[in-house]
């Protein structure tokens, strides 16, 4: 069941509740009792948390098969040392 944020219009109180989705919602304040009661919403967000989520668990697969050992030898001796970086060409400085 989903949690609702409630803030109160007059005592500006916060309120969680869990509630269902068919339940009315909250009007009356625990606080101060008024009926002032408003939903507040926010953004959504999505947490995947457990050890069966990967980034690209929503991409397209290029190629199924995986490396052999002598290929991936060869890849990973060849990547193991960037170039280096050229330097920035320097720039005169205007002269008024």
């Amino acid at each position: 069941m989903p949690t609702y944020q409630y803030v109160c219009g007059q005592c500006n109180a916060p309120l969680e509740v869990v509630q269902s989705f068919s339940d009315d919602a909250l009007t009356t304040c625990p606080e101060c009792k008024a009926e002032a009661l408003k939903k507040v919403y926010g953004s959504v967000g999505v947490v995947f948390k457990g050890s069966g989520f990967y980034r690209n668990d929503s991409r397209g697969t290029t190629s199924s098969t995986t490396p052999s050992t002598s290929d991936s030898s060869t890849s990973s001796t060849a990547t193991a040392t960037p170039a280096p970086a050229a330097a920035p060409a320097s720039t005169p400085s205007p002269s008024a």
